[in-house]
């Protein structure tokens, strides 16, 4: 009896909150996206299936090697179509993420079609599909109507597997990702005996960030490391297998100066992680090796650097730019070709407009610079582009668990 009533008390005296079990919240459904429209006049040449985006490794590397100058250019490619689940569970929250742009690279380069960007998903502190490399910061990205982005930027979507031991605004992720490069065999390309040497990927690549969220913004430290081989299946007197340690270490950050300002930071050091950068060639490059009869040329994971700085500014409630550059240098080889790409740069200043909110209208104006290898060629590009975008987004409420 005197249990019963002692517990009777203790109902009485504890918080409301403690003694009511509370309304598990209900799974949510977002579908999102954007139209966008590109249009705009390229002063200088580049490569025809890039004829809207700013890529210094697709300027030429040669006089009037994609002339003639000047060429006005109109797009949808940017357009964006997205849906995003989350779903309450006792070991946390399930997310879910499809979306894809028309944006068309690889065989699709050039062209308007659907191209996947996020496919993935996320329970607790696990996830698994395809989504942003905890190698890359997709928040150094600035407030740009050009679709590329800078080209000194890591910045790459892959198919992984994470761990997310710490999350929220201070977080820290450890990833498996899908392994892969690319090669450039120089000025021994045509070479029969190169035809033959297949690349070969045992491990995966292992990638980890850490971010240290503050009132004032957040600085992040990220890296990856990866095994690149290559192996020569051709049976005559030469031996070009080989491999390499591709590794990067990544320093970013947001700074808020004020109400206004946010300034977005990035350098980017490593070897053999090209394919990981926004906007860069081969991962692996061709070296003499004189003296050596067997294997007279060997591959190397090539350095890289890359730097962005950005700074967004809103004048109003309607009215923000952004305005900065980035660079990109590759350290070459002596058996690369005298043309191979060494170093771009990028810049663009724009003056953005908001009439209403969920629409977004602007003018940009770009800056592209490409230096081959050691043959003295530079080329420039110089762009104005004018973007009209329209954002639409929809949250339907599920059942509760």
């Amino acid at each position: 009896m005197r249990a019963h009533l002692a517990a009777a008390v203790l109902l009485c005296v504890l918080p409301a909150s403690l003694t009511a079990q509370s309304e598990p919240a209900p799974s949510t459904f977002d579908v999102y996206g954007f139209v966008m429209m590109d249009a705009g006049y390229n002063a200088g040449q580049n490569q025809g299936d890039w004829f809207d985006v700013v890529r210094p490794t697709k300027l030429p590397s040669f006089e009037d090697e994609f002339a003639p100058d000047g060429s006005t250019f109109f797009s949808v490619r940017q357009t964006r179509f997205g849906v995003r689940g989350n779903t309450p569970t006792p070991i946390g929250t399930l997310k879910t993420q499809f979306e894809f742009e028309l944006f068309g690279t690889g065989v699709d380069a050039g062209q308007t079609t659907f191209r996947l960007r996020h496919a993935y998903g996320e329970l607790g502190k696990f996830g698994a599909g395809q989504t942003w490399s905890p190698f890359m910061d997709i928040d150094v990205f600035p407030n740009s109507i050009e679709y590329w982005g800078p080209t000194g930027m890591a910045f790459f979507r892959n198919v992984q597997v994470r761990w997310m031991p710490i999350q929220g605004d201070t977080r820290m992720t450890f990833a498996l990702e899908r392994p892969g490069a690319s090669a450039d065999q120089g000025t021994y390309a045509g070479r029969i005996e190169l035809e033959d040497v297949r690349p070969h990927f045992p491990l995966p690549d292992l990638s980890a960030e850490y971010r240290l969220g503050q009132k004032w913004g957040y600085v992040e430290l990220a890296g990856i490391v990866r095994r690149i081989e290559w192996e020569d299946l051709n049976t005559d007197a030469f031996d070009l297998s080989g491999d390499a340690m591709g590794w990067g270490a990544s320093l970013s950050s947001n700074l808020k100066l004020g109400a206004r300002d946010v300034t977005r930071l990035q350098v980017v050091y490593g070897e053999g992680v090209q394919n990981y950068m926004n906007d860069a060639p081969a991962d692996v490059g061709i070296e003499n090796n004189p003296g050596n009869a067997t294997a007279p040329v060997k591959g190397v994971a090539l350095p890289l650097l890359g730097l962005v700085a950005f700074l967004d500014h809103t004048w109003n409630e309607r009215f923000s730019t952004a305005i900065g550059y980035s660079m990109i240098d590759i350290d070459n080889t002596d058996g690369q070709d005298p043309s191979a790409f060494k170093r771009g740069d990028y810049a663009l200043g724009n003056l953005l407009y908001s009439p209403m909110a969920g629409v977004t209208t602007g003018v940009e104006l770009q800056w592209g610079r490409r230096e081959n290898h050691s043959d003295g060629f530079t080329s420039d590009q110089v762009r104005v582009q004018f973007s009209f975008k329209y954002n639409f987004s929809r949250t339907f409420d599920g059942p509760t668990p």
